[in-house]
């Protein structure tokens, strides 16, 4: 195993036993003292531990490796179960960061294209399991047909080196867990029914570093006053001293490549089936912003609309062109915005 030091070998047959990320070798009959040798990973470009700003690092970010300890028996008779005791000790921390940050079984290599369409897993989920949108959890709704037409939209309205993403399985997009550093490689996240997020207090100050790093944050697809009252609990987290506000007509987010409309409510899908473009009470749409201070816009607040249905439904006869045309609009802009500010 590299990365670490063994010393000295013996003619000795070692059995590797591995828990979790953790490793041991086990000699099958010596009886000599153990000793315990770790290899931690030094701090990788784009992690919290590594250099101050996203911006200087560019987008090609590294992926962080793997913690390994060995336990090397350099000659005493030691049965495995012991040893595998003694490896789950060692690795009951590393076990807290896999409960919390790679349960999901989410992997994200480091950026291989200028631009990948990033979705904010605020709950922890994969997007994997059986069910269509809603059946997924409120994290995955839309996914991955709204990546996927959106990132159609995105490479051939503009020169960005955009990933395309399957509509099958999402390949070409990734779902950024909170735990995970290979957040700090990706400039723009995507997060949708934030009204039903419940951030924890490492959730809350890892967004606000990545926002403050030169991260910018998209919420879509809430509705109504008590689904902006669950976005604002987990918001006021992230920055307690940092007031929400209506984007002015004026701001360069509004036309940084596109002049934007914001008379445009852009509805559900299901919405409109029932004749309407407003649900849940919320019937004037929304665009509101935080701020960081030098004035960048870092939150993009889409209230009381659904950006991700209309891109979703792009090819659906039923859902109206100019509706799925602004959508596609606004956020180019805040794509552009994102990666030039």
């Amino acid at each position: 195993m590299r990365g670490a030091e063994y010393g000295r070998t013996s003619a000795a047959k070692l059995t590797p036993v591995r828990v979790g990320n953790q490793y041991a070798l086990i000699p099958l009959h010596f009886d000599a003292s153990a000793t315990i040798i770790s290899s931690s990973p030094q701090p990788q470009e784009g992690s919290v531990e590594s250099s101050t700003n996203m911006r200087t690092q560019g987008l090609k970010g590294t992926q962080m490796r793997p913690r390994h300890s060995v336990l090397w028996c350099p000659g005493m008779m030691m049965r495995k179960d012991l040893a595998v005791l003694v490896l789950a000790i060692l690795t009951s921390s590393t076990a807290v960061f896999s409960a919390r940050g790679q349960e999901s079984g989410l992997f994200n290599s480091p950026p291989d294209h200028e631009f990948q369409f990033s979705r904010l897993m605020y709950s922890g989920g994969n997007c994997l399991n059986f069910g269509y949108g809603w059946g997924r959890g409120s994290e995955c709704v839309d996914w991955p047909d709204a990546e996927y037409h959106f990132m159609q939209g995105l490479t051939r309205l503009t020169r960005v080196n955009g990933a395309i993403v399957s509509r099958y399985d999402g390949e070409g997009g990734r779902r950024i867990n909170l735990h995970d550093d290979s957040l700090f490689d990706f400039p723009w996240l995507y997060a949708v029914e934030v009204g039903a997020w419940r951030l924890d207090e490492f959730q809350a100050t890892r967004l606000r570093e990545y926002l403050f790093r030169g991260g910018f944050l998209m919420v879509d697809d809430f509705h109504g006053p008590r689904e902006w009252a669950g976005f604002l609990n987990s918001m006021a987290r992230v920055f307690p001293d940092r007031p929400v506000v209506e984007i002015p007509e004026t701001d360069e987010v509004m036309h940084v490549l596109y002049d934007l409309n914001k008379g445009t409510q852009i509805p559900g899908i299901a919405a409109l089936y029932n004749g309407r473009t407003w649900e849940k009470g919320g019937v004037n749409p929304r665009w509101r912003g935080i701020y960081d201070d030098q004035g960048r816009l870092v939150v993009a607040i889409n209230f009381n609309m659904d950006l991700g249905d209309a891109w979703e439904h792009a090819d659906t006869p039923g859902y109206p062109e100019p509706m799925t045309a602004m959508a596609y609009r606004f956020a180019v802009n805040y794509v552009i915005y994102a990666m030039t500010h």
